[in-house]
C-alpha cells in the first residue's frame, strides 16, 4: 500500500526528526492521532488503529467522557464484558486493568449522550512490518477484528485479509448487521455486493467457517 493511502484521521509526524542546515534525518516511526467519531446515542464497533506500551483502557482512553461503555467479545465464551467509564475519571469493570485492545482487535462502544457525537482519540505508533509480516490470529467460529494499520480499503484485495469460502463479514452499520460471504468463485454476496470496504478504526464483526488462521501484512509507511 503506498504511502498515500494511509489514511490518518489527524497529523501524523515522524518521530525522532533531526534537522541541520544540510539535510533532515528521519526517524522509521511513525506517530500520531486518529479521531473516531460515534454518533449521539449510537453503537458501533471501531478498533484501536495505533500501538501503544499500554493498552488498557485508562491507559488507551483517559479522556473519554463519563459513561462511555466499551462491549469485548470473549472469542472462548461468545459472550461480552463490559467496560464503563466512570465520574471518578477511570474506566471500571472486570480484569479492566489487564484486558488489552490492541490494534487487529474490534470492540463494541456505546454513547451515551443522545445529543452530541462521542469523538474518542487514539493516540501511538503506525504498526509496521519489518523482514517479517504483522501477525492477526483469526480464530475458528466468531470474532471482532480491524486492521492493524490505519489504512482504509477493500478488505480482501488492499488489506490482505485471508478470505476463504462462506467466510462471512458483519459490519455494523445505522444499528444492524450488514453480511457479506465470500464465494467459492472469489465474490462476495450481500446486500451491498463486493468486497466489504472497511474505514480506518473500524472493526467488523467475522464468521470463519474453517479451522483458525493469520491475517498476515506487509506495511510500511515509506512505500
Amino acid at each position: 500500500m503506498k504511502t498515500k493511502a494511509l489514511v490518518l484521521a489527524g497529523l501524523v509526524s515522524l518521530a525522532g526528526v533531526a534537522a541541520s542546515e544540510a539535510q533532515t534525518v528521519y526517524s522509521v516511526n511513525a506517530v500520531g492521532f486518529v479521531n473516531v467519531t460515534v454518533a449521539p446515542g449510537a453503537f458501533q464497533i471501531i478498533a484501536n488503529p495505533l500501538a501503544q506500551s499500554a493498552s488498557d483502557l485508562n491507559s488507551l482512553l483517559p479522556g473519554a467522557p463519563v459513561n462511555t461503555i466499551i462491549y469485548k467479545f470473549d472469542t472462548g465464551t461468545g459472550s461480552f464484558t463490559s467496560f464503563t467509564k466512570r465520574s471518578t475519571g477511570f474506566w471500571t469493570g472486570i480484569n479492566v486493568n489487564t484486558t488489552s485492545f490492541n490494534p487487529g482487535e474490534g470492540f463494541f462502544v456505546k454513547n451515551p449522550d443522545t445529543v452530541n457525537p462521542l469523538v474518542l482519540t487514539f493516540t501511538g505508533e503506525v504498526l509496521q512490518s519489518s523482514g517479517t509480516p504483522l501477525q492477526n490470529s483469526i480464530p475458528a467460529g466468531f470474532s471482532i477484528l480491524a486492521s492493524q494499520v490505519p489504512v482504509a480499503g477493500t478488505l480482501e484485495a488492499q488489506l490482505g485479509f485471508p478470505a476463504g469460502v462462506n467466510d462471512i463479514v458483519y459490519k455494523f452499520v445505522d444499528g444492524q448487521y450488514i453480511a457479506s460471504t465470500r464465494r467459492a468463485n472469489g465474490s462476495w454476496t450481500g446486500v451491498v455486493p463486493g468486497d466489504p470496504q472497511i474505514s480506518v478504526a473500524e472493526g467488523f464483526f467475522f464468521s470463519n467457517g474453517g479451522a483458525s488462521k493469520t491475517w498476515s501484512r506487509t506495511f510500511s509507511v515509506s512505500n
